[in-house]
């Protein structure tokens, strides 16, 4: 008997990586899905080339061109031209963003702490129909009811609080000013944050609610020593999401601002920079020649800003993702 299993464990053979003892067999499945992952970011990776490409093709003319020349056709050199625009992009965006985050995470933490089972799928159902909005129709929203609203309120600001930079100036007559698009654009980033940001807080270990409300904790001590540093960089994404969305929204600001190629701090007067995407598409129709190039390079700079945005969005989550401050 001893001499039968010695000479079963000689005959046994040592396991390699060369030479694996059980090797899964790799399924049909397995190779097609392998193969339509890898398709599909590789995809990703060609149309966003293609489009890059093209932008800096069309744009080169405008680009190269010399002031001189553009200023003799009456279009005026690109970068004075451009530099107002992204101005009014960006500080929209800035002001939606101020408007929208708080107010976000406030819903987003009422559904998924606060609110009963009930009222917080009921909710988190109207937030996500609120996304689906067509953005044309926040354009008429803000151009046709919230300005008119909001006017008694700029009044207000500019008349108290007209020693601040923002709220200096004339008030607009027609309340259509960069504060009114910046609502609407509030308006209209608020649910993706919202979503995004509920389902962060959602998945945040049980364990370590439980445990802080354990030691003594109250629910918004609780939320803040184990919910939002596990969310961190989830809600970071959503924002970024967020400001994606606002810097490049084209109807609603079109329909709202009456914008000019200023550069200026003031969000309540008639006079108020306008943004890249507005320009673009107020122009384009009636654009030829070297015009449609520097409106094809606006779109560049836009592009260039947007991947941007992006990228130092994706260098702060990946800085945070090991994080979690209830670890």
């Amino acid at each position: 008997m001893t001499s039968v299993t010695q000479s079963t464990r000689e005959v046994t053979p040592t396991p390699t990586p060369e030479h694996p003892v059980n090797k899964a067999r790799e399924r049909i499945g397995d190779r097609v899905f392998s193969g339509l992952a890898t398709g599909s970011g590789v995809t990703i990776l060609l149309i966003l080339a293609m489009v890059a490409g093209f932008l800096l093709v069309q744009a080169f003319p405008a680009l190269a061109t010399s002031p001189a020349e553009l200023e003799a056709k009456g279009y005026g050199q690109f970068w004075s031209w451009i530099l107002p625009f992204a101005w009014g992009t960006v500080y929209a965006s800035f002001w939606a963003l101020l408007m929208a985050v708080p107010v976000a995470i406030g819903i987003a933490l009422f559904i998924s702490h606060y609110a009963p089972r009930r009222l917080a799928s009921s909710l988190g159902y109207v937030i996500d129909l609120l996304a689906a909005v067509p953005s044309v129709v926040f354009g008429l929203w803000g151009s046709m009811v919230l300005a008119p609203a909001v006017q008694p309120l700029y009044l207000w600001l500019n008349t108290y609080l007209g020693w601040i930079p923002f709220f200096s100036g004339q008030p607009s007559g027609t309340g259509r000013t960069l504060l009114t698009a910046s609502i609407v654009l509030a308006v209209m980033i608020l649910p993706i944050i919202t979503s995004l940001s509920r389902e962060v807080f959602l998945q945040t270990p049980v364990l370590h609610q439980e445990a802080a409300l354990a030691l003594g904790a109250t629910r918004w001590e609780m939320i803040k020593m184990a919910v939002l540093p596990f969310g961190r960089a989830g809600i970071v994404s959503s924002v970024m999401l967020g400001l994606g969305r606002a810097l490049g929204e084209t109807m609603a600001v079109a329909m709202v601002l009456s914008g000019a190629p200023v550069i200026t701090l003031e969000i309540l007067t008639s006079q108020n920079p306008n943004t890249i995407a507005a320009v673009i598409a107020q122009n384009f129709p009636e654009a030829y020649g070297l015009k449609t190039n520097q409106l094809i390079a606006g779109g560049l700079t836009l592009f260039v800003i947007t991947l941007v945005v992006n990228s130092i969005a994706r260098l702060i989550v990946s800085r945070y993702k090991e994080f979690s401050g209830a670890n």
